[in-house]
């Protein structure tokens, strides 16, 4: 008689849930997305409400409170992939992270300045994105590596994360403010205009119909979130899981530095099917 194999044990998708971090709510719009790519997976939110926004932070002490962060977060919801859904954070500590935490896969936000030199016609691109990404080099050797033959504006925008932070909790944005800040991106030179604009803040695509709005004329605007979630997509194991529905389900949580985020904040991540929680760790 043959021995019977030992049967392989099942992993869950609650066990080990995607992390997303953001510097707010911003990150939200990879949410959504990865929810249609992965709506098996379980996902944990992670708002550093406490530290928005990060454009006011010098760089050393950001990169310190990030790494700090996640050392907990990690310890706490032992993520199988973190995704960092923040331009900001991503051109300044991914490196640090992945060397602090090596058996955590990171996804990273970086500006999508390759598609938008593959797609523009004018090779006129502007990159609309907040002060700490715009003044990174990281930043300049993409645009040197994908777009060396156009070019590219630098917009860094001071207002629009909150802008954005205000209009997704209480439904309306000052669109006087909206185009004041994405007039920069709009240049006409020789008979060509301005075709492309990179959002290279994840909070950004949540104006992006006030955007479309008050615009001077029609322009693609790159909104790099799709993409993310792809990545990520593509990073996890790919096994024969239980769909969550069969199982004995966790809900997908947000998580808040703050630990007191506001009523409507609160509402926010509801509609996007997430439970505020509380987390010892932050």
């Amino acid at each position: 008689m043959q021995p019977t194999a030992p049967k392989a044990e099942s992993v869950t998708v609650s066990e080990r849930p995607v992390l997303l971090f953001d510097s707010g709510v911003g990150g939200l719009t990879v949410l959504r997305e990865a929810r249609v790519l992965m709506p098996d997976r379980r996902f944990v939110y992670v708002a550093d409400d406490a530290g928005f926004p990060y454009g006011d932070w010098e760089e050393a002490a950001l990169r310190a409170r990030i790494v700090e962060l996640f050392s907990r977060l990690i310890a706490e919801h032992d993520p199988e992939i973190a995704v960092i859904a923040c331009t900001t954070a991503s051109t300044l500590v991914l490196a640090d992270l992945r060397a602090a935490f090596p058996d955590t896969p990171f996804v990273g936000t970086v500006p999508a300045i390759k598609p938008a030199a593959e797609r523009t016609r004018s090779r006129l691109v502007s990159v609309l994105a907040t002060p700490g990404t715009v003044k990174r080099q990281y930043t300049r050797d993409l645009i040197h590596e994908w777009a060396a033959k156009c070019h590219v504006r630098l917009v860094g925008s001071v207002r629009l994360a909150a802008l954005a932070e205000t209009y997704m909790r209480e439904g309306f944005v000052d669109e006087e403010a909206v185009r004041a800040e994405i007039g920069p991106c709009f240049m006409e030179e020789g008979g060509r205009r301005t075709d492309i604009v990179v959002l290279a803040c994840t909070h950004y695509p949540f104006l992006v119909n006030r955007m479309r709005k008050t615009a001077p004329w029609p322009v693609d605007w790159i909104d790099p979130a799709e993409a993310i979630a792809r990545r990520a997509l593509s990073l996890l194991a790919q096994d024969d899981r239980p769909r969550r529905d069969a199982l004995s389900e966790q809900p997908d949580i947000a998580v808040f530095t703050s630990q007191s985020p506001a009523p409507s904040v609160v509402k926010l991540v509801r509609g996007f099917g997430l439970q505020a929680a509380t987390s010892s760790t932050v």
